[in-house]
């Protein structure tokens, strides 16, 4: 199941590998050399080609089958196949590319959902916005007695002669 999945992940990358790849069939391919001359010799002669594909358990060099993804385990075992690199085999590759892609989608996930948490916790809350509405109408009320309390206490200091001046001693000034 896992390596079902890893082909899915890794199907991208192994095509742009393949679309860099020249093809075999073309005139400067033939002009070099076939693969299949490689045959016996070492890994990196044979890769040095890049439509060359080495197969390590039986030291053979073929031309990589572009028709396929990958190539046929008739073909060569995905472990002992290697491509462009010889210390890397197409089982390593799969494994390696299902890892980073399921790391580069865990994190989009985590990213997606750290966004959207943090989009929601800058909206207020309609709970917040009727206790703020409600804060505000509180203290308007309140200066509005504070005001209207102050005003009666003035009446009743001017009626009884209690208000008190702006300056104490004005009074006594021209007397």
């Amino acid at each position: 199941m896992a390596l079902g999945s890893g082909l899915l992940l890794c199907a991208p990358l192994a095509l742009l590998l393949l679309a860099m790849a020249p093809d075999s069939a073309s005139p400067a391919a033939a002009s070099e050399g076939a693969c299949p001359q490689y045959t016996n010799k070492t890994c990196e002669e044979c890769l040095k080609k890049v439509s060359c594909l080495w197969c390590s358990s039986n030291k053979k060099c073929m031309d990589y089958p572009v028709k396929n993804l990958l190539p046929p385990h008739s073909l060569c075992e995905l472990s002992s196949a290697r491509w462009g690199v010889c210390w890397v085999n197409f089982e390593a590759l799969i494994i390696a590319m299902s890892v980073v892609g399921g790391v580069i989608l865990v994190a989009l996930c985590i990213c997606c959902f750290c966004c959207c948490r943090k989009k929601k916790s800058k909206k207020p809350d309609k709970d917040d916005e009727k206790a703020a509405r409600e804060r505000e109408q509180r203290r308007v009320r309140q200066e509005e007695r504070r005001a209207e309390m102050k005003s009666r206490h003035d009446e009743i200091r001017k009626k009884y002669g209690l208000f008190k001046e702006e300056n104490p001693y004005a009074k006594f000034e021209n007397n």
